[in-house]
């Protein structure tokens, strides 16, 4: 079983940064490639940003491309998502997701590549 912790949510005003950590436990965490997911009320959950097992290949959805930053350090167990230039869209709970394919060589955006889910962080993004 593995376990994801969400941390770093919270309200910020248009044009402000965040930055959201994962950190995971309960099997070997290098070889995971991992993805950070939003759903906003109403809405579907939908990709956000993701990243391999080395962090050597990553993979943004267009509408978070240039602001958003995914990062993986493997000897804290930890996936981060730096925010910058924060739009009130961008609002919405955040999940942290490990992969279910080890060793998958690129970053991949399909939820169903997903085994494991964390609870969740909530960002606000005020206008």
């Amino acid at each position: 079983q593995v376990q994801l912790v969400e941390s770093g949510g919270g309200l910020v005003q248009t044009g402000g940064s965040l930055r959201l950590s994962c950190a995971a436990s309960g099997r070997p965490f290098i070889w995971s490639g991992m993805g950070w997911f939003r759903q906003a009320p109403g809405k579907e959950r939908e990709f956000a940003a993701g990243i391999n097992w080395s962090g050597g290949s990553t993979k943004y959805a267009d509408s978070v491309k240039g602001r958003f930053t995914i990062s993986k350090d493997n000897a804290k167990n930890t996936v981060y998502l730096q925010m910058i230039s924060l739009k009130p869209e961008d609002t919405a709970v955040y999940y942290c997701a490990a992969g279910r394919i080890a060793w998958l060589p690129a970053a991949t955006p399909k939820l169903s590549d997903y085994q494991y889910w964390g609870q969740g962080t909530q960002v606000t993004v005020s206008s």
